[in-house]
């Protein structure tokens, strides 16, 4: 999908990203069941797509403070 076609997507954000903008990156479910991951920053930048599978493997290894180490 290019990033034109994203464009009547509804990207959501993390309410942990603040009022100012912060450093966040935004999700979208696709119609196809995907999830679309982008940069809110910089959406031009590009878009990457995961299966619901793969972002919920992602989601538990986050809870599970497996990326801690990251941020």
């Amino acid at each position: 999908m290019s990033f034109e076609g994203l464009a009547d997507v509804v990207w959501r954000k993390s309410s942990f990203s603040g009022d100012t903008g912060g450093e966040c990156v935004e999700v979208a479910a696709l119609g196809d069941g995907s999830v679309a991951v982008r940069n809110s920053k910089a959406p031009e930048a590009g878009t990457i797509f995961f299966t619901r599978e793969e972002m919920a493997a992602w989601v538990q290894g986050c809870r599970a403070g497996e990326f801690d180490d990251l941020t």
